[in-house]
């Protein structure tokens, strides 16, 4: 596909690095790089090359959010009309939150409204120390709402209403503590703490963390009931017949590396 708002490189380990490729507007986003975004995903999803998606921005800023001039046309239109435009937000938001590989979202400088949404559907979240973070929504009369499930997902519902209110801006290192997210690095670390996630979740096997995502979203924060006991034993006995699961079983048992390895892995 003809990529104008972002860029995709696949290295030889199937590490996919999504880059978001506005830096001339801070990467906000409008309904055309949504649209793109969706797509580039899908054909992600379906790519049994990709092991590991990596989600970054050129420029200084990771995203500022929704762009101006598109936050000023959708004022001019009808309530249809914003409807369908959310529609096409949300499905960004569950086409990255459901993912089936695992997700790093890479955050540097400024990332606000809709972003906090990118990071909060990424599997495991890094930023630079000095990135900051805003739900800046409530400032020109809108509100978080499409992103907000994963957004409370992450930081829970009490500092949610405290963020979702004030439309404060806070720092990495605050937002690490909030949950939102999982390392918080010096100016110049990305990359070598980045490469240690991914080196490591390379040695994992593909269709076990695809499972294990799919585990999650079947479980998580649901009553623990006869149906959730059984959709645990259905999901080890699948994994364990699966052909991934017999190798690395054997492999452990015969303390050798298991096939998904390559030659260089192993």
């Amino acid at each position: 596909m003809n990529q104008l708002y972002t860029q995709v490189n696949i290295d030889a380990r199937g590490v996919a690095t999504l880059t978001l490729n506005r830096p001339e507007v801070h990467n906000a986003f409008d309904d055309a790089m949504i649209a793109e975004l969706i797509a580039v995903l899908k054909d992600l999803a379906n790519n049994d090359k990709v092991r590991l998606l990596v989600l970054t921005a050129n420029g200084k800023n990771f995203s500022a959010g929704a762009d101006l001039n598109w936050m000023r046309s959708m004022a001019q239109k009808n309530y249809q009309q914003n409807l369908n435009d959310a529609a096409e937000l949300a499905t960004l938001m569950h086409r990255l939150d459901k993912f089936p590989k695992p997700t790093l979202a890479l955050v540097k400088g400024a990332a606000f409204g809709g972003a906090l949404g990118l990071v909060a559907c990424c599997d495991i979240a890094i930023a630079e120390e000095n990135a900051s973070f805003c739900l800046s929504e409530v400032r020109i009369g809108l509100i978080p709402a499409v992103i907000s499930p994963y957004v409370m997902r992450a930081i829970g519902e009490r500092e949610s209403r405290r963020y979702f209110l004030t439309a404060e801006r806070f720092m990495a290192p605050k937002a690490k503590k909030l949950g939102l997210l999982h390392e918080v690095v010096t100016e110049g670390e990305m990359s070598d703490v980045a490469e240690t996630l991914i080196n490591t979740m390379l040695q994992n096997s593909p269709a076990a963390m695809t499972a294990a995502k799919a585990l999650i979203h079947n479980i998580y924060n649901r009553k623990i009931s006869n149906n959730v006991i059984a959709h645990t034993e259905q999901a080890i006995a699948e994994i364990r017949v699966s052909p991934e699961g017999q190798e690395g079983l054997t492999a452990f048992l015969e303390k050798r590396k298991p096939a998904w390895l390559g030659k260089e892995d192993a």
